[in-house]
């Protein structure tokens, strides 16, 4: 009982010492947090989505409110959407579904409750550059209150704190009249990438590294998972819901060109055969297109030499499936300073690989490097501020960059495909909601009809310049 207390009130030392006001004159265009508020909702996925050991077959959606105002008064509404995806962010083999689930919402409160009692003026970038220590110690004071038998990691909290900041940088596009992506010039935003990422960036500005206006469209990433068909030959259980329900049902329809492919990562024989299998399909439903695929592990090759015996072996059996490999996401286990062995400069020659799970901060990013990674992996479900960020340090190291999502629907995928438009060289967009979890859409697809309903094999994102981050008015 009095270490219950201790907690409770260290948290509410840390909203006072976050609630005293900057001394000195706030900056015109600054926002200051007056209300914020969060809701969850629920889906159930069509058919199980396999990845990483773990098959899952439902969402939570974190969603939250914010209103925030200028110096002179003025006031604008926010909004930001997430998947908890607890599965991919708090994966456990002690704790269950329901538990690392719990443990998310219990951090979403206390977020809930740090960013309300925020009170400095600042832009978006500013404020969640404030915060994430005191998210880091919300999600540390949550495993210890429910005594957890796995600690929350750093990737979990970013997923629970990015629709907070996400509402953010909604609130504050809107309060300017203005889309998210025309608000990261110095006009706005008056620090340069020194202050988030360190004094050797001093002089460049994060506007240099986004496009003002997004690309049209965007090469649409289909997900195939391990459970997935691929014909009508490997289907149990039909689900009947108009829409496709294989590999090769789904290429006609969407008029797919890119290919995700999730692996097992513990059975070569496996993951050669599945990759030989898709690819056959790819090029009989389509011989003359020009294919593209990306090979998901999910971290889960025990070493770097599994992954260099699956590349050989790939290029010897069928040296045209191999050439269509744009890139592998992260391979080996996403805790790469306990994993050092696992270096990717072989593999890398190859093949770009790109860090995925491990990218939770610039010293991850240029840890990946030594490491021979040649890639990033952008997602808005680590933060809006922190894929930017990302994405500017990502392009400085010119490394290969690609946008995924976590199964986003609704204004979770509106803004993964705006971080997708706006960033100079991503080659593609993951939208696998479409696939999964379609009923999540239904009430954004009207309004955004390039965005959830593929039929060329590109996301139509010229739609998202709306204000904000373009999802609602």
């Amino acid at each position: 009982m009095l270490g219950s207390v201790m907690r409770r009130r260290d948290l509410l030392k840390t909203c006072a010492l976050l609630a005293t006001p900057a001394i000195g004159t706030p900056n015109p265009a600054a926002i200051r947090i007056e209300q914020i508020s969060h809701s969850y909702q629920d889906f159930r996925y069509r058919s199980p989505y396999k990845f990483g050991g773990f098959a899952v077959d439902r969402v939570t959606l974190l969603n939250v409110d914010c209103v925030v105002s200028l110096p002179n008064g003025r006031t604008a509404k926010g909004f930001g959407s997430m998947t908890m995806g607890n599965v991919w962010s708090f994966p456990s083999h002690v704790l269950s579904y329901d538990q690392t689930l719990s443990a998310m919402k219990a951090l979403a409160e206390q977020i809930n409750t740090v960013t309300g009692a925020y009170r400095e003026y600042g832009h978006p970038i500013d404020i969640n550059y404030a915060l994430e220590p005191a998210y880091l110690r919300a999600a540390a004071d949550v495993t210890r209150n429910l005594h957890l038998a796995e600690p929350i990691p750093k990737l979990c909290t970013l997923v629970t704190a990015s629709p907070f900041d996400a509402a953010l940088h909604d609130a504050f596009g809107k309060i300017h009249g203005r889309n998210s992506y025309q608000c990261y010039g110095a006009d706005l935003l008056p620090n340069d990438l020194s202050k988030y990422l360190g004094k050797e960036y001093e002089g460049r500005w994060l506007h240099q590294f986004l496009l003002p206006k997004p690309q049209p469209a965007m090469p649409l990433y289909h997900s195939v998972g391990a459970l997935d068909a691929l014909t009508s030959a490997d289907l149990s259980q039909p689900i009947h819901d108009s829409l496709p329900e294989t590999l090769a049902d789904w290429i006609p329809y969407s008029g797919l060109d890119h290919i995700k492919i999730k692996l097992n990562g513990d059975d070569l024989a496996w993951d050669l055969e599945r990759v030989l299998g898709v690819d056959a399909v790819a090029v009989n439903a389509r011989p003359r297109t020009v294919w593209f695929y990306s090979l998901d592990f999910n971290e889960r090759c025990p070493n770097v030499e599994y992954l260099l015996q699956f590349i050989h072996t790939l290029k010897e059996r069928n040296p045209a499936a191999f050439a269509r490999i744009q890139y592998i996401e992260q391979p080996t286990a996403r805790d790469l300073a306990a994993h050092r062995h696992n270096d990717m400069h072989q593999a890398s020659k190859l093949v770009p690989v790109v860090i995925d799970e491990s990218l939770t901060g610039l010293d991850m990013l240029l840890l990946s490097r030594e490491m021979g990674y040649t890639g990033v992996a952008l997602k808005a479900c680590k933060g809006q501020s922190q894929a930017l960020l990302m994405a500017a340090a990502g392009q400085i190291h010119k490394m290969f960059l690609c946008v995924q999502d976590l199964t986003c629907p609704g204004a979770s995928l509106i803004q993964s495909g705006g971080l997708a438009a706006h960033v100079p060289g991503v080659v593609g967009i993951e939208a696998n909601a479409r696939e999964y979890v379609p009923a999540a859409n239904e009430p954004w697809q009207k309004r955004f009809p390039g965005i959830f309903e593929i039929k060329n094999g590109r996301m139509a994102t010229e739609s998202i310049t709306g204000l904000g981050l373009g999802a609602v008015s």
